[in-house]
């Protein structure tokens, strides 16, 4: 019994280290969010992606990683919201690990991603 709990006990924790600890925001509250400028967005497609169609006052997180410490707010328990492709993408990680990094305290993941906002029928713009 006691080998039973034990390997339950390792899988467990194996399992917390590989899962995102950042919360999942929806698309509703994040609309929220965005209507009362509350929120800085992280796109991780990619810049072409980006170019693309990305959320409205989307930063493209892989041209400007150099600059996040000048872009994102002053305020570091203000909201940061990491995206990515959809439900499956990892690529949002790498967006909220460098919130994180320079000391933002409430970084969330939008888990739809962009094709979930796309699929949602919601406003999409496009970059030069």
């Amino acid at each position: 019994m006691k080998k039973i709990l034990t390997l339950c006990a390792v899988a467990l924790l194996a399992s917390s280290v590989y899962a995102a600890h950042y919360p999942e925001i929806t698309i509703n509250d994040l609309k929220a969010a965005m209507s009362s400028k509350s929120v800085t967005l992280l796109d991780a497609n990619g810049s072409d992606s980006y170019k693309e169609g990305h959320i409205p006052g989307a930063i493209d997180f892989t041209a400007r990683k150099s600059k996040l410490s000048k872009i994102l707010p002053k305020d570091k328990s203000a909201l940061v919201v990491a995206y990515c492709g959809g439900p499956q993408c990892n690529a949002y990680q790498s967006a909220a690990k460098a919130a994180e990094k320079l000391g933002y305290t409430n970084v969330k993941h939008l888990a739809a991603g962009i094709s979930g906002w796309h699929d949602a029928g919601e406003k999409m713009e496009k970059a030069d």
